[in-house]
């Protein structure tokens, strides 16, 4: 359904895209020209700590543009798609109450998602039963987990990659929580999505050797200012690090394999330029399948200009445009 939204109506922005897009540049951009503030839709700098393998802005970048969920979890701590549903919602009101507009940027895309349409109202993680599947994965192995779940539910073991630990892990204890299958579980029982007009901006790279030059650039930059040593430090900290769903991102995971020994540098570096380039093709699969999303392309010239220009003739936001103009540039 397609709501005819009042012009009196706060809009809350989406600012989408694969890993390495620029959305965090555009994101400082708005702010610049609109009465806004940011929050972060990242599964992982929400994490303190991990600053380096997350791409996270530096504290100067913050000081200026200040962003909500960033830095507010330990990397032992978790967090679920519910709990950011929970923060973001409640974000979303307060920002509007400061008559300000929300601006949501980050690339885990399934939080935009949950927080759009809802979520099922799953159970909340259990500390034991979360453990005692853990245990089972790390003696009997990911692949016989698996293949347990696929017998008693067959539709989320299709839907979800065999090597998703974090993923498996939970619809397990779903199923022991509740002793029902968890597609069908979430079938009976969804919550009510954000009920709000949104402007769905997604940035993109048409042409696909340059989004990946960018990814293998922007890993060996990472690689330059410390990665290594940033997950040493976090590794030294941790109680079972290797299965944390921290330690898993994109990045960390083969930083943590070569400190294990597991892969030489070479391997290490390699691996993960090829998993980041694998969760862009994701990002960008996951985005084209979306509706209502407006595209920029950002190798073409002035693309910031255009998104600008896009947000200031939308009636849902004019109301939001600051009087003076400054410029960062994308």
């Amino acid at each position: 359904m397609v709501h005819a939204w009042p012009l009196s109506q706060q809009a809350v922005i989406f600012l989408m895209g694969p890993t390495a897009s620029g959305k965090t540049a555009m994101a400082a951009r708005i702010q610049d020209e609109f009465e806004s503030e940011l929050v972060s839709v990242d599964a992982a700098q929400v994490y303190r700590g991990m600053d380096i393998g997350t791409a996270k802005p530096d504290s100067a970048f913050l000081a200026r543009y200040p962003h909500h969920l960033i830095d507010i979890r330990d990397p032992d701590e978790p967090y679920s798609s519910a709990g950011f549903c929970g923060d973001a919602a409640g974000l979303v009101d307060s920002i509007i109450g400061r008559n300000n507009l929300p601006v949501l940027v980050g690339g885990t895309l399934f939080y935009f998602s949950a927080l759009e349409n809802g979520l099922s109202a799953l159970p909340s993680t259990d500390a034991a039963t979360r453990m005692r599947v853990r245990d089972e994965i790390e003696r009997q192995g990911l692949e016989s987990v698996y293949d347990r779940l696929a017998r008693i539910d067959p539709g989320t073991a299709r839907r979800l990659a065999p090597t998703d630990s974090q993923r498996i892990q939970r619809a397990v204890e779903i199923y022991r929580l509740t002793g029902i299958p968890p597609s069908r579980l979430a079938a009976q029982t969804r919550r009510q999505g954000l009920n709000r007009p949104i402007m769905k901006i997604a940035l993109f790279t048409g042409d696909r050797k340059v989004l990946h030059k960018r990814v293998e650039t922007r890993f060996e930059t990472m690689i330059g200012q410390g990665l290594v040593a940033e997950v040493e430090s976090l590794l030294s900290k941790l109680d079972n690090p290797f299965l944390l769903p921290s330690m898993r991102c994109a990045g960390y995971r083969q930083v943590v394999q070569y400190l294990r020994g597991d892969t030489d540098y070479s391997q290490m570096v390699q691996n993960a330029v090829a998993a980041t380039r694998q969760l862009a093709k994701r990002q960008l699969t996951w985005l084209r399948n979306q509706s209502n999303v407006v595209w920029f392309d950002t190798e073409k010239a002035g693309v910031s200009d255009s998104i600008l220009a896009y947000l200031k003739a939308h009636p849902l936001t004019m109301n939001r445009r600051k009087t003076t103009d400054r410029h960062f540039t994308l």
